[in-house]
């Protein structure tokens, strides 16, 4: 228990306070509360302080509120390191995400944490930033904290460490359908349908050069670019087609544009890999002096927060990632349950959102 507060208004001296703060043990770290102060606090033993914080039932509701309350007046924080040792779990979950920039990433995070949190798992984070060194070195850091089970997003698993990762840690890949791993859940967007809906939106609004900015290493960007290609085609518009590389980031976005607004004949529209992306292109269209949508228009995909925001007001393909994530700790948590389940993959169904950025082709 803490002693008397000190009286400072009364001290003149500063070496008196020092003195006075110094004899009342200030800014000295406390001891940590144990088991057996919380058990000596409600006047139980420590195995019924045990029994209570494993949530077993078999303790009376009056003491079980008696150890409780001793534990919060302590400040008692069980030992998770014990407890995982006992039970061979540590309710974590190590979740690594390609870039924590990018808004859809973070928006799925938040379903994937709610759900877990229902299962009593709790999430660390990740973030490899796009290099294969940060993935291995993520990995390695879940591993050693021995994750119950790992959720891959926006990243194959495609390194030595990541592949040995995933051979005995259950685990759910998110975004990426091409996997050959036994044992690993899949959780995608059709992302080919929804590349075609945005195509086809734009031709309904009289467009023919249409542009895409593809991304890089991943699936997601493979089939988005595939799904622009048929939609081109079979609009017969394959003369229009037009492809400059990027990735998903929005400077990618803004280079990307640039290039293809400077060929002749130009594009009237750009559907860009994802929104960041997309944000690129409407700073590149406002630096070369073009009204969005009256000169260009533009598509992204995700319908991140920032597509909504209102003088952005961006056209684009929804995938809904809260749902998304709470497929993943739907799936994740079966396979922490029985590890030798078939690999399973669930696939949403993409949606246009129809806002400003996307409009009539110029005459």
């Amino acid at each position: 228990m803490s002693g008397p507060p000190v009286n400072i208004t009364t001290t003149t001296r500063a070496g008196n306070v020092a003195d006075a703060v110094a004899s009342e043990g200030y800014g000295q770290p406390r001891p940590r509360p144990t088991i057996r102060n919380v058990a000596e606090r409600a006047g139980v033993s420590k195995s019924l302080v045990s029994l209570v914080l494993r949530g077993s039932p078999h303790v009376s509701e009056h003491r079980r509120q008696a150890v409780l309350q001793a534990a919060r007046e302590l400040g008692y924080r069980p030992n998770a390191v014990a407890r995982s040792l006992v039970e061979g779990r540590t309710h974590l979950v190590g979740a690594l995400v390609a870039d924590l920039h990018n808004p859809f990433y973070a928006e799925f995070l938040d379903g994937l944490q709610e759900s877990l949190h229902g299962e009593g798992l709790r999430l660390l984070i990740g973030n490899s930033q796009w290099e294969p060194t940060l993935e291995d070195e993520a990995v390695e850091a879940f591993l050693e904290l021995r994750v119950d089970g790992l959720v891959l997003l926006g990243i194959a698993p495609v390194s030595a460490t990541l592949i040995e990762a995933t051979s005995y840690t259950p685990t759910v890949v998110v975004g990426e359908r091409h996997t050959e791993l036994d044992g690993v859940d899949i959780v995608v967007d059709d992302d080919e349908l929804g590349a075609r809906l945005a195509v086809d939106h734009l031709v309904e609004l009289g467009h023919r050069k249409i542009a895409h900015i593809e991304g890089a290493r991943s699936s997601a960007a493979r089939f988005r670019c595939e799904g622009y290609l048929v939609a081109m085609r079979r609009h017969a518009l394959a003369p229009y087609i037009m492809v400059e590389h990027g990735d998903f980031t929005e400077e990618s976005g803004r280079s990307a544009a640039h290039a293809l607004l400077s060929r002749d004949p130009r594009p009237t529209a750009i559907f860009a890999v994802n929104d960041m992306a997309a944000l690129g292109v409407l700073t590149a269209a406002s630096e070369l002096g073009l009204r969005v949508p009256e000169d260009l228009s533009v598509v992204g995909y995700d319908n991140s927060h920032l597509s909504g925001v209102q003088h952005i007001s961006l056209t684009t393909v929804d995938q809904p990632r809260r749902a998304m994530g709470r497929s993943a700790a739907a799936l994740l948590s079966d396979r922490i349950g029985d590890p030798g389940k078939v690999s399973r993959m669930r696939q949403v169904t993409p949606k246009l959102v129809v806002r400003r950025s996307a409009g009539p082709a110029p005459a």
